[in-house]
């Protein structure tokens, strides 16, 4: 994809002088950036290119070498601006804001340096109970959830009204004040978040009579959430921006969603694959029949062939429950108990006694009966 003008990318004319293109650049750093844009890439990208045509323009050689030669740059070969990331950006226009380190360190108050912030509200955490069914199916959630809202009355500035708002006399409204400390080595300089205004700038002489100059409210809002499916006990899941909001047109915090999973009444879930006890007496393990079963999908009939032993592992492919994010899906495992009655009649003992002795009644165990341990090593593998 062709690069863009920088001029246009800075929305400057081609004879702007070095104040113009400083100003162009600065509210385009400001509009597109992270902390005011979490999760776009596409304000990633502009807050980028911004970055490199400002790198570019900003540098009466280089802007000169563009002008003559376009992105190419000449002889001396293209312009490195491309190949800035995020941290090359935040490091080397260090004047933009004024703040003696990075342009956004004095506007968002980033760093060690303080300056004027953009209030970042806070997270919250919330439970959701899902079933096995809508776990292996994925869901969405409707959730009312009690939180910090903008407040109405002030629209988010704490204020009484617009006269009540003004900049911040101590530090002129960059959110910073400066100290020269002489020492040995001469005079130096330190930049502090500004002790009045708490780096935000401005000063409120008088409050809103709804939020008293917090610039929030308690509110309640209809959150819709897509639950994936696969989900487990104790994952969670995150929503951008749906947390508490902040005042003075800041950020919203997070929304954290802590999964909890309802026990279902018959099925056990192991990851993906789900286990079912099925108990079937001992004439029809000999003679086979035909059971009925609950997977998450309803009712099965499965097959229980003649001689099935006790502990003998049925396997339905594709029965369990995705992994998240993924194609694959799990099986439903049907292990196979023989019952043996505590309790019987005489008439029951007497038939039983006649067939104790029998010979097919001796256990017999083939070469291809599986013992206890290689089915448990069987369903690991």
């Amino acid at each position: 994809m062709a690069k863009r003008d920088y001029y246009d990318v800075l929305g400057v004319s081609r004879n702007a002088d070095q104040a113009e293109i400083k100003s162009a650049y600065r509210k385009l750093a400001i509009k597109y950036h992270p902390d005011k844009n979490p999760d776009n890439k596409e304000a990633e990208e502009k807050f980028k290119e911004a970055a490199e045509a400002y790198e570019v323009l900003s540098n009466p050689e280089k802007r000169q070498r563009y002008d003559r030669f376009g992105h190419s740059g000449g002889a001396s070969g293209g312009f490195s601006g491309g190949n800035m990331n995020m941290e090359d950006i935040f490091s080397q226009f260090g004047d933009i804001f004024g703040g003696g380190g990075s342009p956004f360190e004095s506007f968002f108050g980033g760093g060690q340096r303080g300056g004027r912030r953009v209030a970042k509200g806070t997270n919250l955490r919330i439970k959701v109970k899902l079933n096995l069914q809508e776990i292996a199916k994925g869901a969405e959630k409707k959730i009312k959830v009690n939180k910090q809202v903008i407040c109405t009355t002030c629209d988010g500035s704490g204020a009484k009204d617009k006269a009540s708002f003004h900049t911040c006399r101590t530090c002129g409204g960059t959110g910073t004040v400066r100290r020269v400390t002489n020492t040995i080595l001469g005079q130096m300089q330190t930049t502090s978040t500004c002790p009045t205004c708490n780096g935000e700038g401005v000063e409120i002489s008088a409050k809103c009579p709804v939020c008293h100059g917090d610039g929030l409210t308690r509110g309640e809002e209809t959150i819709s959430i897509n639950i994936p499916a696969g989900v487990s006990e104790g994952m969670q899941l995150s929503m951008s921006g749906k947390g508490n909001a902040a005042p003075r047109g800041g950020v919203p915090g997070d929304l954290i969603i802590l999964i909890e999973e309802i026990p279902h009444e018959t099925l056990k879930r192991d990851g993906t694959n789900v286990i079912y006890d099925l108990y079937i007496n001992f004439v029809d393990a000999t003679l086979g029949t035909s059971a009925e079963i609950p997977t998450i999908d309803g009712k099965a009939k499965i097959k229980i062939e003649a001689g099935t032993q006790g502990g003998k592992i049925l396997r339905l492919k594709g029965k369990g429950v995705p992994e998240v994010n993924s194609y694959h899906k799990g099986d439903q495992l049907v292990y196979v108990n023989v019952w043996t009655p505590k309790i019987v009649s005489a008439e029951e003992k007497e038939l039983l006694e006649r067939l104790r002795n029998s010979p097919n009644f001796r256990p017999q165990p083939g070469k291809n009966e599986k013992t206890f341990f290689e089915r448990i090593k069987e369903y690991f593998e």
